[in-house]
């Protein structure tokens, strides 16, 4: 079971066929039309309840139903140890606007579930696979592991997307490791003194980089 807060991401919950346990509402908001049984707050109750500062008053809770990798995959998002709740549902969304089969979080991320991924993904979540797993798990799926470096690696604009291929994005302090088991690297040039892209950024970056060379092909 994981929570969903606002009636905008329910909804988008529901039209994707995902299961309401229950919902709840602030006195005299409006519910989400769907099967499970609703249940109104009493008043100033649902601002101790939500984890928002000026939560939203719809509040539910769904069940979590189960993810695989989708079959013959051909673009794959990972995030390796990502931790930042905002950055992993940014990933989510950038992945899904970009068209990726499904989105993999390896041990030690934050729980994608989690409610600011829930919100940061803008619905994504329902509608892309997101999944736990390994980077040899990734690459039995048949395809190739490309993880990213801020200091090493071919420039992504030269680094070839077209064949199946997993873009891994690593933790926000410390990257992916150097000894990762992976097939290759690739870098963002920047200019200027900063060290490197946030990591939502950056996995945004390669994400339409991907779209754009299969558009081209």
């Amino acid at each position: 079971m994981f929570v969903v807060e606002g009636g905008g991401l329910l909804l988008q919950a529901v039209a994707a066929g995902w299961q309401v346990e229950a919902q709840f509402v602030a006195p005299g908001a409006d519910a989400v039309r769907c099967d499970a049984p609703l249940f109104e707050f009493g008043p100033n109750v649902i601002e101790r309840v939500a984890t928002t500062e000026h939560p939203q008053p719809v509040i539910a809770i769904v069940h979590q139903r189960p993810q695989s990798m989708p079959a013959s995959p051909t673009f794959v998002m990972v995030a390796d140890r990502i931790a930042d709740p905002g950055n992993a549902g940014t990933i989510i969304r950038s992945a899904e606007a970009a068209g990726a089969d499904a989105v993999v979080f390896t041990a030690g991320s934050v729980d994608p579930f989690n409610p600011k991924v829930v919100r940061a993904s803008a619905g994504s979540l329902f509608r892309v696979p997101v999944l736990s797993g390994e980077l040899a798990e990734v690459r039995a799926a048949g395809l190739r592991l490309l993880a990213t470096s801020s200091h090493h690696g071919t420039s992504y604009t030269d680094a070839p997307f077209t064949d199946p291929v997993a873009v891994v994005m690593g933790n926000e302090a410390h990257g992916v490791p150097d000894d990762a088991p992976v097939d290759g690297w690739i870098t963002i040039p920047h200019a200027g003194a900063t060290e490197s892209l946030n990591v939502a950024m950056a996995a945004t970056v390669l994400a339409f980089e991907v779209a754009r060379q299969r558009r081209a092909g």
